[in-house]
């Protein structure tokens, strides 16, 4: 039986041809890229490029490009690059209970430091209330940073609304686009955005490299010391075959985006369809209209989340628990968790997750083995 990967929103397979890049690139340009010499201008000159072409993905400007190690690096500086170079207006962020561990724990470093931070609550879809956005900003409420799309549920954020009353108050805004890159057609001058996350590994680019964009004229501190690279905001020698990398896999991203989203959904309609012909128990999690093309979050109520997952790996496929399961201990996803409460819901929930090489008859073959499991478990 095939083996098959739906687990693209924890990380995608590297495409063969981001791969030949970066191998042209470990070969040819090995340059320091801050060296004057031949082989640093060489280097520099394919950083550059890559800048550009990367800008011109989201509608920037290259110099508003900072290369990363990835999403969470990108996150932190964001988030506590912003609140510490405006620290002087004052000490207030507001985040959601659903963001990624990069940014939560970003916050949480902050409040330890003396910052104070609001985490607004979701709906049982995963989405916050702009009217409680409204009503937690302060005088001295100085960043606001919300994901773009839940990289558990798919849900996706009011991001416009969000940046309007941001706007009205000259406060920055951050969003982590991580999972939204790629699928979404993401402009920063239409979104009003200060800031944008995004790591490559999750188009089909390698591990350990992204960017965040900057909006002209925000202020950051950085918090790594070193050379002046990254226009004194990142030091570090810049990752330039990751980075080339990455401008493959984002021009490929590019060529087909719409119509991946459309195989997408059409596989989550597959894939539940045979759910509700077989007549077993499921429940979609998240916003099911505002929602990434590639993540279907379902519970289960006659499968624990364990055995599920144990079941399905055995049969082939690839998929994660939309809980944190580990060493035998069964913590409940904060993102389920703040959207249902701690119940049955949120520890039977599995996350199906969708990318490169993924085709409908895989949709078909993966809810069948759910359906056997599912009615395998349930009389047990």
């Amino acid at each position: 039986m095939k083996a098959i990967y739906m687990d693209h929103a924890a990380t995608s397979p590297v495409h063969p041809q981001v791969i030949e890049s970066m191998v042209a690139s470990l070969q040819n340009d090995f340059g320091n890229p801050s060296s004057i010499h031949q082989f640093g201008r060489k280097t520099r000159h394919a950083l550059d490029e890559a800048r550009s072409s990367i800008a011109k993905s989201i509608r920037a400007v290259p110099n508003e490009i900072i290369f990363t190690s990835g999403g969470t690096e990108a996150d932190n500086l964001a988030i506590m690059g912003a609140a510490k170079a405006n620290v002087g207006k004052g000490k207030h962020i507001i985040t959601t209970a659903v963001e990624h561990h990069a940014a939560l724990n970003a916050c949480k470093s902050l409040e330890a430091e003396g910052f104070d931070v609001t985490y607004l609550p979701v709906n049982e879809s995963g989405r916050i209330s702009v009217e409680d956005l409204k009503g937690a900003i302060r005088q001295e409420t100085t960043l606001i940073t919300i994901m773009y799309g839940n990289n558990e549920v798919g849900t996706i954020q009011p991001i416009k609304e969000i940046a309007q009353v941001t706007n009205e108050h000259d406060i920055l805004f951050h969003t982590d686009a991580v999972q939204a890159y790629g699928l979404i057609d993401l402009d920063v001058s239409e979104l009003c955005v200060d800031l944008l996350s995004v790591s490559a590994h999750k188009i089909n680019g390698p591990k350990g490299v992204g960017f965040l964009y900057v909006k002209d004229g925000t202020k950051l501190v950085p918090y790594s010391q070193g050379g002046e690279q990254e226009r004194k905001r990142r030091a570090g020698t810049e990752n330039v075959a990751g980075i080339v990398g990455m401008e493959t896999a984002v021009k490929l991203m590019h060529s087909n985006r719409e119509e991946k989203a459309r195989l997408y959904f059409e596989m989550k309609e597959t894939m539940t369809e045979i759910f509700k012909r077989e007549s077993i128990q499921y429940h979609l999690n998240g916003d099911q209209n505002n929602v990434l093309p590639h993540v279907l979050n379902v519970s289960f109520p006659d499968a624990k989340v364990e055995p599920m997952l144990m079941n399905l790996d055995l049969a082939g496929i690839a998929v994660s628990s939309g809980s944190a399961c580990t060493a035998g201990s069964h913590e409940p996803s904060h993102v389920l968790k703040a959207m249902y409460g701690d119940n049955e819901r949120t520890q039977t929930a599995i996350r199906f997750s969708f990318g490169y090489g993924n085709t409908v008859e895989d949709a078909i073959q993966a809810a069948e083995e759910v359906v056997k499991i599912v009615n395998r478990l349930k009389k047990l």
